[in-house]
């Protein structure tokens, strides 16, 4: 009995371009989706634009547009970079809808009617210079329960330790860097305390007929956040806001967390408005249909704590299951936009890169379980070269001519015995297929197709059809060898037709037999006519990549100018770090060994550099102190350092035992040193990339 599944992944935020990182998660779930198809599942898959929230109005009106008009912008890339990545949406949307309003407001007072909805008075940090009240991510300080600095005002990054931005240590607003200011607010809280139960339950997949509804890793950390207490989830936030106001509440809105999710619902809501499909047969609570989310590890409390307590309370069903994927880093480290490995979906497409190559890449390293995937781009580059064309294409390219000039297109009547016993084979390797690609994992898939594909081109280097068409009494002889590879080559088709659905597309041509399912790729094509081949695909030439990275440093490493340096001031008044920070002139007096011992200097490596805004002398710095933990300096080097992108990864010399400074734009917490006379005239002091973040200067 075929299944009908709901799927859907993370919706983009609306506010700039896709880039690699994003696109991880989003192919893993078109290949998921693609798979299922193929082993004769019925599947709808929506997604949306997330459009609402406080970075979404003030990116319109930085960009002197209305926030309607903004998103509808973002939405086009998007759908322009989804569709040449080879997308199979039934639906993509935006939470910014009026499916999406009504289905939020539904769903609110549904709660509001069962009680699980309380209002109270907050104290919420105010900016005092733009005379708003800052959104969770525009608050930063060091995190309350690790102590780590610049962390946001939702959850820190380092331990990821989930708090209220009232709970900051030092904390400061991001759009101004003021100090934030307490001021009394009421707010709407959705009681998710009460839903303890019920995520216990459904967490031990007693909801979901004894099937695992994630990870067991994934669940484990659910399980923390719900052993330690759940706390009321505020669900509003009041004016100026760019989102749907709360019903019979005058001046609040929904918090953007409440109406992205439920854009899940409002895309598939306007598939069925469009198409006839009854939204209630997927989402009444006794629905017989799966609803499947594959989202990034950075949300799974929003979708496994408040998302499946939130459904369960306005009487829809809950999750089937949340497919969870890790980070993605670029040769080994967080992506840079420095080193050109931030890296956005249309760059990658516009440096002359097949989008499948990306497919087929993520697909070798994605498994069932959250781990973070490395693009090396080396590895790219000699992956993609060796197994798609070096292994697969060129099974086709190797033996479909001599099929043309020699037997007129038509593939012979029968195998030998040996390909007989080889081709069961390749059936044993095939068969699990799409059990691992139902069990999310992908890169077995590919070490499968690798070990088929292997054993065929060991079959034709064995019986070497390029001699043999030289003997006109071995014909028949090559006609089996010819005729079996090209069976095998379509089966290795059928097997990446969910990654490389426009390739194997054109393969489907080649051999006027398409792939309808897993099972109909295993056909032999006994007498079967082909048509003549075309080359499928091209080798990745390094060059390209080089270009994409490169464009990538153009594109991305871009800041805003740097400020006219002033004028050098005289020597006595010289500074060459923080703005109270003095450098010794050449007259200095002389200091004792003692002296110089009372200092503390250490190597850090540059993890983040960038202008502070409401400064025209400062640079914000993240260091790697190593046993020292990450420090915050601000350095007044801004007029002598106008890309700051092109620090990051150097390593520095810094004075950690200098007592921090609690500035208006954040806690100082060291001095980097620097030589010069100050203004444009100053130089960072470097160490030997050999040196260990945290190194003793001595």
């Amino acid at each position: 009995m075929p299944r009908r599944l709901l799927v859907t992944h993370a919706l983009p935020y609306a506010n700039g371009p896709l880039h690699l990182g994003h696109m991880l998660g989003y192919i893993q779930t078109d290949i998921w989706v693609r798979a299922q198809r193929m082993m004769g599942n019925e599947v709808y898959f929506v997604a949306a634009d997330d459009a609402h929230g406080t970075p979404i109005m003030l990116a319109a009106e930085k960009a002197g547009v209305s926030p309607e008009a903004f998103i509808a912008t973002m939405r086009a890339s998007h759908e322009a970079d989804f569709a040449d990545f080879h997308f199979s949406y039934d639906n993509y949307y935006t939470t910014h809808s009026e499916e999406n309003r009504e289905l939020a407001s539904l769903i609110y007072t549904r709660l509001r009617g069962a009680g699980y909805i309380a209002r109270r008075s907050i104290q919420q940090l105010f900016d005092p210079e733009k005379l708003m009240f800052l959104p969770d991510r525009y608050i930063k300080g060091t995190c309350p329960n690790c102590g780590t600095p610049d962390q946001y005002g939702d959850n820190c990054e380092n331990c990821g330790a989930t708090y209220a931005p009232t709970d900051l240590i030092n904390p400061y607003s991001v759009m101004s860097g003021a100090t934030p200011v307490l001021r009394d607010s009421e707010h709407y809280f959705f009681e998710l305390g009460k839903f303890e139960s019920l995520l216990r339950d459904w967490f031990a997949g007693k909801l979901t007929h004894g099937e695992r509804v994630a990870d067991a890793g994934v669940v484990a950390k659910l399980m923390e956040w719900l052993d330690g207490g759940l706390k009321d989830w505020d669900i509003s936030r009041d004016a100026p806001y760019f989102g749907f106001p709360i019903p019979d509440a005058p001046g609040k809105f929904f918090y953007v967390w409440l109406d992205a999710p439920v854009g899940y619902l409002a895309s598939f809501k306007a598939l069925c408005d469009r198409t006839g499909l009854k939204f209630d047969d997927f989402l009444a609570p006794d629905s017989d249909a799966e609803m499947h989310h594959f989202i990034g590890k950075d949300i799974i409390n929003f979708h496994g704590l408040f998302w499946p307590a939130m459904l369960h309370g306005a009487t829809f069903r809950t999750p089937t299951a949340l497919h969870v994927n890790g980070y993605l880093t670029v040769n080994g480290a967080k992506m840079s936009k420095s080193r050109g490995t931030f890296i956005q979906a249309r760059t990658y497409l516009d440096s002359g890169l097949h989008p499948e190559f990306l497919r087929y890449y993520f697909a070798t390293m994605l498994s069932d379980t959250p781990v973070d995937v490395d693009l090396d781009l080396k590895a790219f580059e000699e992956r993609v070269n060796s197994h798609l064309i070096g292994k697969w294409v060129n099974i086709a390219s190797r033996t479909a001519g001599f099929v043309h000039k020699f037997f007129e297109g038509r593939l012979a009547a029968q195998f030998s015995e040996e390909q007989n016993e080889l081709w069961r084979v390749l059936i044993s390797h095939y068969e699990g297929v799409p059990a691992l690609y139902e069990g999310g994992e992908f890169a077995e898939a590919m070490r499968r197709f690798v070990l088929i594909a292997d054993l065929v081109n060991g079959h034709i280097a064995a019986k070497a059809p390029w001699v043999m068409a030289k003997d006109e009494s071995q014909r028949d002889e090559l006609h089996q060898v010819c005729s079996f590879s090209l069976a095998a080559f379509r089966l290795l088709a059928g097997l990446l037709k969910p990654v490389l659905p426009a390739t194997v597309a054109a393969a489907e041509q080649f051999l006027a037999a398409p792939i309808a399912d897993f099972d109909s790729a295993c056909a032999t094509l006994h007498n079967h006519t082909i048509r003549s081949f075309e080359p499928l695909l091209a080798r990745i030439d390094f060059k390209h990549i080089e270009a994409m990275v490169e464009a990538s440093k153009e594109s991305l490493g871009a800041t805003p100018e740097a400020a006219t340096p002033p004028k050098k001031p005289a020597k006595k008044e010289s500074k060459n770090m923080t703005d109270n920070a003095a450098a010794a002139t050449p007259e200095s007096s002389t200091i004792s060994i003692d002296d110089f011992s009372k200092l503390d200097l250490r190597v850090g490596k540059v993890l983040a550099c960038e202008f502070v805004d409401g400064s025209d002398k400062l640079l914000r710095f993240e260091l790697d102190g190593g046993p020292l933990g990450k420090r915050q300096i601000f350095s007044g080097i801004r007029a002598a350092y106008g890309e700051p992108e092109k620090l990051i990864g150097r390593n520095v010399v810094f004075i950690a035992n200098l007592a921090p400074r609690k500035m208006r734009f954040g806690l100082s917490e060291g001095m980097i040193l620097s030589a010069g006379d100050g203004g444009s005239d100053l130089f960072l002091l470097d160490a030997d990339q050999g040196a260990k973040p945290g190194a003793t200067v001595r």
